[in-house]
């Protein structure tokens, strides 16, 4: 629903999910001692997240701007408007903002074919073989969301049964966390990938044939179609690139359930600027109006057009971020580690790049206005990163240099981040998605430095939070109750996963909104409900602040607005 708020400048975006617990009416007055405004929300629990975390009852809003906030019949008094919104009583939150996210990869995730939650490979290839059935139109048949650690013995599978159903169409199926992927031979062909190559900063699985002899080969080992991290890219690069109308049909999809979720705000991590040309366009020809911060790749095409510039900013666009991946995933074992895994004695993952590689990037972008933003699993991988921020940063500052997940920290780093104003960004969901198997991964001793929010934390006093969609699921809910209870859906595991790195709610509700708006250098326009910012908020069918822990998760976003600027 559209509302105009004055002539062609504004549009308000209101969805009312629930419209039986709303009541929403269009008011006309002509008392003119009172002044004019575009809306009028009261009788709401309004949690502002300002530097006290205070709560009113009722706000105004002109020309996309919060302008007055207050009791209810203070705000009603003195000011008119052509809409006025009774909340009812209901909590009202900042729009919410994921840290780290991609915005763009899960557009494109939602038409191809989706393998989240198989239970088997057998299960995948079933997926796999439905839609292609109903895109026969497709050449290029691509999926996501498969994870073997839910399969029977939790190894990797082979793509032997892809290559019978798919002689002639290329495949490629991702794991869950974009590190690993899985082909069948006709992609690998294509690709020019063979049993003996090798690359830096990933893995090409092989496997001895089925059958040996007199006839088998020189290199006696055959491709099991899976590939890890780098490997990846020998694929996805021989992939056409998409077009505008492709683009336009994922953002916009995309767009529709973050907007359904409470999400005004996201942080698309690691895109290539033909990327951010297409959304800079959707948005300017009014189509797209999601709010995007956005962290260039690390690649020297994008620093070709980007750096000697500066920083990109619109209304709906901010592209500051460098984002550089340091190691893989732990599910997939690509996580660099500083001794070995528990369950692959004598592997400790790998670097994706040389240690020189990331020190270069920092001395170039030191002195610019571009943030590093590294992506760091492993112990080894976060240790190295820091070592190399710290050389660069030399002490306290406002850079802002972010490690991306933070997820494995040695005990004796943690003081790394706050030495030199560190942001450690992170996604909760992650922890109780690995809870089950992490400890397998890497004992019980080192799991302790995983996931551990509350000390990282302590260490500048603020910490932003994502999901990483589409790795986890787009809900902010699960965000929150994951930061906070530390469970699944299901309650487990009694009492919590290491509940001594729980969030407090106000933690995790500031993680949401103004912390994250602050790790993308946004805090002066988003991330509070506060005099003069943008008019961002949602309203909730119940109050993550007091709702029972078995309630959160069935949270429902009742309205929420999100203003665009043409």
């Amino acid at each position: 629903m559209l509302f105009a708020a004055s002539p062609n400048h504004y549009i308000y975006t209101m969805h009312l999910k629930i419209i039986a617990i709303l009541c929403f009416s269009i008011v006309l007055t002509s008392c003119h001692s009172r002044q004019a405004a575009d809306l009028i929300v009261h009788h709401s629990k309004v949690y502002t997240v300002d530097s006290a975390f205070s709560t009113v009852e009722a706000f105004v809003v002109k020309d996309g701007k919060i302008v007055a906030l207050g009791k209810n019949d203070d705000i009603l008094n003195a000011w008119k408007a052509d809409s006025i919104l009774d909340a009812g009583g209901k909590a009202v939150y900042p729009g919410f903002i994921d840290a780290h996210a991609h915005f763009v990869g899960y557009g494109r995730s939602l038409f191809e074919v989706d393998l989240y939650g198989c239970n088997s490979w057998d299960e995948v290839v079933g997926r796999v073989k439905k839609f292609a059935d109903d895109h026969k139109d497709l050449y290029w048949i691509r999926g996501r969301g498969w994870d073997q650690n839910k399969f029977p013995g939790h190894d990797y599978p082979f793509n032997d049964t892809l290559n019978t159903l798919f002689p002639d169409n290329p495949v490629l199926l991702e794991r869950v966390d974009g590190h690993a992927a899985i082909a069948n031979a006709k992609a690998l062909q294509m690709a020019g990938i063979t049993p003996e190559q090798k690359i830096a900063g990933g893995s090409i699985i092989v496997r001895a044939p089925y059958y040996t002899g007199p006839q088998t080969p020189m290199f006696p080992y055959v491709l099991t179609g899976t590939l890890i991290d780098n490997a990846v890219d020998l694929v996805t690069r021989i992939i056409p690139k998409p077009t505008k109308a492709d683009y336009e049909k994922w953002l916009l999809a995309a767009q529709k359930n973050c907007f359904a979720q409470g999400l005004t705000t996201i942080t698309d991590c690691g895109l290539m600027y033909y990327d951010v040309a297409m959304i800079d366009t959707l948005q300017r020809e009014g189509k797209l109006n999601m709010r995007l911060y956005v962290m260039l790749s690390d690649d020297t095409a994008n620093f070709n057009r980007y750096l000697a510039k500066g920083p990109y900013k619109t209304d709906k666009l901010f592209v500051k971020g460098i984002k550089a991946y340091a190691d893989g995933a732990l599910g997939s074992r690509g996580a660099c580690l500083l001794a070995p895994y528990v369950d692959k004695p004598g592997w400790v993952g790998f670097l994706l790049n040389t240690p020189a590689h990331y020190d270069s990037l920092a001395k170039m972008l030191i002195n610019t206005d571009f943030q590093l933003c590294t992506h760091a699993i492993g112990d080894s991988g976060n240790r190295m990163v820091l070592q190399v921020y710290n050389r660069y940063l030399q002490g306290k500052n406002d850079k802002r240099w972010r490690i991306e997940h933070a997820q494995i920290v040695n005990k004796n780093d943690f003081d790394l981040f706050g030495k030199t104003s560190v942001i450690p960004s992170v996604q909760p969901t992650h922890a109780t998605s690995d809870m089950y198997w992490a400890k397998d991964r890497i004992g019980e001793d080192r799991l302790k430095g995983g996931y551990a929010y509350k000390q990282l934390l302590k260490q500048n006093g603020w910490i932003p939070l994502g999901t990483d969609f589409p790795v986890e699921d787009i809900s902010p809910f699960k965000t929150f109750y994951a930061a906070v209870v530390r469970k699944d859906a299901k309650g487990f595991p009694e009492g919590g996963f290491q509940m001594e790195n729980a969030l407090t709610r106000e933690q995790a509700i500031r993680g949401m909104t103004i912390w994250a708006a602050k790790a993308d250098f946004l805090e002066k326009e988003v991330g509070s409900i506060e005099v003069w910012k943008k008019a961002d908020f949602v309203i909730l069918d119940r109050d993550l602040m007091v709702a029972p822990e078995g309630e959160l998760l069935a949270a429902v976003v009742a309205a929420y607005m999100a203003l665009t600027v043409h």
